[in-house]
Order: structure tokens, then sequence, then C-alpha cells
């Protein structure tokens, strides 16, 4: 536990603060989800975004640091978040910088099997996945959920 105290300190403020509203926010998202169900846990999202841009540092940059500080919430918080969680979490905090993002959601078929998987992604790459197995997911076609300063 201390370890993970002095890893903290050693954040930056921004970091920190993206963290700690990443913590908090996975498992209010987590209980939307299980008691309102995704539209209307997202469309409550939605409507807490701000309605003007107020991006302070670089969006590509911040949209990078908002993924991996969401990614150690999920590590490092309470429960254990799903993929849908996590990116909710990441699409939304975007949203709030004015950050255009689009909340993917994909299937794949594998022996009599469906699974299904969630990821952001900013200009059509994937924000919150280390690697590439969005890639292994045939995504609906059109954005789920979008957040462009333009439909707001």
């Amino acid at each position: 536990m201390w370890e993970r105290l002095r890893r903290f300190s050693r954040l930056q403020a921004a970091e920190r603060g993206i963290f700690l509203r990443a913590a908090v926010t996975l498992p209010l998202i987590s209980v939307s989800l299980r008691m309102r169900g995704f539209g209307a846990t997202q469309g409550s999202l939605q409507k807490l975004l701000p309605s003007s841009k107020q991006i302070t540092m670089d969006s590509r940059k911040y949209a990078e640091l908002a993924a991996r500080m969401v990614r150690a919430a999920v590590h490092h918080g309470v429960g254990h978040p799903s993929c849908l969680e996590e990116s909710l979490v990441l699409w939304w905090l975007l949203g709030r910088r004015g950050i255009a993002s689009q909340l993917r959601i994909g299937i794949k078929k594998e022996s009599a099997k469906f699974e299904a998987h969630a990821w952001v992604e900013l200009g059509g790459a994937a924000l919150n996945e280390p690697e590439t197995p969005h890639q292994h997911y045939a995504a609906f076609e059109g954005e789920i959920a979008a957040v462009s300063p333009e439909q707001r």
C-alpha cells in the first residue's frame, strides 16, 4: 500500500486529477450500467459534458495521458471494471475536454461463443488498447457514442 501511495505522490498534478476522476467515475458507471443499462448511462454522461471547449493541453497528449490514468485506475481502483466501463470513463473524460473521440464496440465469434469488446478511438486509432486486440473484433458500423464539439 505504501508503495502505491509513493507512486501516486510522484505523479504530476494533472495526472493525479485524471486518475482520481477515473477512480471515482468507474464504480459509478459500473452501477449505472447494471441498474439503468448502456443507453441511459451513456445519455447521462453526454448531458454532463460542457458546451464549450476547454482544452488546456494538446488534445493528443491529453488523450494519451487520460488513457494511461484510466488504465491505472482500472488496475488500482475498486472492483474489476469491464472494457465497456473503462472505455465509457475515457470517452467521457475526453469529452469533458472537448476532445472528439468515438466509443467503439465490436464482437467476435470463437467456437460457439460470442465475445464483445469496447475501446475508444481518437482519429481512427485505439487509445485504451496497449496492443491490438480490438482488431480481432468486428466493430459495429457507425459510432456508438461520439463526442465532437460540433455536435453539442
